[in-house]
Order: C-alpha cells, then structure tokens, then sequence
C-alpha cells in the first residue's frame, strides 16, 4: 500500500517532468478532509445512538447506511478536493497537473492505511505466543484473544485486499480530481457535484455489496468502477487543457517577404499603353 502510494507520484512526476508540490498537496487536502469528514460520521452514529436522530427501521439499516457513507465521503473529500484547487494549487489546471494532483489524494490515503496496517501487524507479530492475561486489562482480555486468534487465522491472500483495494482507487481518486478540474477549465460548478455523486455511488455501492454479499464481490464491484472511471478519465483528456511540452522545438516562424520596388522607365510608348480608350 505504502510502494503504490509513493509508486503513482513517482511515475507521474517523471512521465510529465513535474516536480512534487501538487502530490503533496493533494496529500494535505486528504488529510484536512477527514480532520472534518471523521468526527462528523462519529457525531450523527452517536446521534442515532443516543436517539437523537430517529434510526431507519432494521431492513432499511444497511442501504441507510451506505448511502449515508458515501455522501459523507463524496462531500467531504470532494468539496476539500475543490477548495484546495482553488485557493491553494492555483496553477492546477492541467491535465498532468490533475493527474498529480490526484495521485497525491489518493497516494497519501494508501500510505497513511499502509502505515496503519504495519503497526496493527507488529502488534500482533508482538502479542504471538505471550501470555495475554499478563499484558492486557482482564476486562479486554476476550476481545484481543478473539482479535489474535482471527488474525493469526485469517488467509495470507485475504490480507492482501487492502493492497488490492488501494490499486484500484487510487486511479479513482485521480479520476476525482480530473472531474473537479473542469469546474475551473469550463467554469462550470456541476461538474464538483459530479465528482461528488461518483465518489459517493462508489463507497455506497462498495460497502453495501460487502455487507449483503462478501469483500470478494465488493472488490469485483470497485474494479468495476476503476474501469468506469479510467473511460472517463481519458474521455476528459481531450477536453482538458494540456501544458506545452518544453522539450520539443519551438514551431518554424516564417518572416514577410521583403518587396522591392524599381523605378520605371517611363516613355511615350507605356504611356500610350496605360490610357482608357473608348
């Protein structure tokens, strides 16, 4: 997760000669998002929770849910993702410079999960074989018993979902990116509510076929999107404006023609031919 983070920002910075800024912040606009994005899911659950917010009748509990989740994250990211690409990367206007932009969103995403799945492992590389009892609180001691065993347990193919996952969004989130840009290239505000809707419709769908289904059909489901939203990356390309490639010869210039003009000889014999006879 951590290499395909850091992978994208390395092939599109040498692919279009940039240098880092946007990468890192598109980084800074993920992180600044679920600042926001993390502690409001956390008020309206404990909302519902506390009976606050009336909760949708049980049969309707996961679609509400999805759908709540997708939203949640399509307005938050998304609308981060616009205000970053204009008040702070001012010069992204580009379709390179999109696709940097991009990647720097989703990159960042990868590698912070990436870090987080390493230290979750070590711990549980640490906690193998030790007696739990002397380590942790006897009222938490179920709970890390039932953790350790699943872990130790679980498929070595299922942990690399994650890794999977991340493969398949990070072009998303690059996709992302090159829909919010047309909102400064065309003037155009709907085009930050299409990114919005396609974010949102990806997670909702993502963590509804999870639950009623299995991860196996939710990744199937994701690929799906990332070949959607490849299509529409590349239908977008014609129509974004593209930086001049410097390494190329400027075009050939030709200068005016230079005219000059001799006097003439006049004689009575051209002036004879210029006259109006009628």
């Amino acid at each position: 997760m951590i290499a395909l983070g850091i992978g994208w920002g390395v092939l599109i910075t040498r692919r279009y000669k940039m240098g880092w800024r946007l990468f890192w912040i598109g980084g800074a606009i993920f992180v600044i998002s679920q600042v926001f994005h993390i502690p409001f899911n956390a008020l309206v659950t404990l909302l519902f929770k506390n009976g606050v917010l009336p909760a949708p009748p049980p049969e309707w509990q996961v679609l509400f849910n999805a759908v709540f989740l997708g939203l949640s994250a399509g307005i938050f990211e998304e609308v981060a993702r616009y205000l970053g690409c204009r008040y702070w990367a001012k010069e992204a206007r580009t379709w390179s410079q999109g696709l940097l932009y991009g990647a720097g969103h989703g990159g960042t995403e990868a590698i912070l999960l990436g870090i987080l799945t390493f230290y979750t492992t070590l711990q549980f590389f640490a906690l193998k074989g030790q007696d739990l009892s002397k380590i942790v609180p006897l009222d938490q001691l179920p709970l890390i018993q039932q953790q350790v065993t699943t872990f130790w347990s679980t498929p070595w193919y299922l942990t690399m979902l994650g890794a999977v996952e991340r493969a398949l969004t990070i072009p998303v989130q690059i996709t992302f990116a090159i829909i919010v840009l047309q909102a400064f290239t065309r003037a155009k505000i709907y085009w930050l509510f299409i990114a919005i809707f396609w974010h949102a419709l990806l997670d909702a769908s993502a963590y509804y076929v999870a639950r009623v289904w299995n991860v196996y059909v939710a990744e199937i489901a994701i690929l799906g999107f990332t070949v959607a939203s490849i299509i529409i990356l590349f239908l977008l390309y014609r129509q974004t404006p593209h930086e001049i490639d410097q390494s190329q010869p400027p075009p050939t210039t030709y200068s005016p023609m230079k005219l000059e003009l001799k006097p003439i000889q006049e004689s009575s014999d051209k002036i004879e031919d210029t006259r109006y006879t009628q």
